[in-house]
């Protein structure tokens, strides 16, 4: 049986290169060049068709290779309920109590920052560690953990 070396994580949304650049910051991914003769995405979407604008699909990848690839496609319909699969973004590894929380919050605070809604904190409870309930650009739900 062959074993899967690669992973990609797909996202439904509305503005697909708005969620990728948002991503790309959140986890210093890169988002590809525009195809040659183009100075950026904004032109070579500029130059479809007037029916064909606004980008189709984006994404961003980890610089490094050893991160999952993140793909946008766009979707007519917009998020209804809560999402089945999330992001869990480990900025709190190793830490506990008022240092981990520390670290969560400030990480929300650079998220916030970026476009990211804060959701909730859900603190230690004896067997789980504290992590913070977040959203993204266009509601996505992720936690910081």
């Amino acid at each position: 049986m062959a074993s899967i070396k690669q992973v990609q994580i797909t996202f439904d949304c509305a503005e697909p290169l708005r969620v990728a650049r948002f991503w790309s910051q959140v986890l210093g991914y890169v988002v590809p060049p525009p195809p040659d003769g183009f100075a950026g995405w904004e032109d070579f979407d500029r130059a479809a068709p007037p029916d064909h604008q606004g980008p189709a699909s984006a994404s961003c990848a980890d610089p490094s290779g050893g991160g999952p690839r993140l793909y946008f496609q766009r979707v007519p319909e917009g998020k209804v309920v809560k999402n089945r699969v999330h992001l869990d973004v480990r900025v709190g590894v190793g830490l506990v109590g008022d240092e981990r929380v520390a670290a969560l919050e400030a990480e929300c605070a650079r998220l916030v920052v970026l476009g990211a809604n804060r959701v909730r904190i859900l603190l230690a409870d004896g067997v789980n560690e504290s992590c913070l309930l977040m959203e993204d650009v266009e509601g996505n739900e992720f936690c910081l953990d």
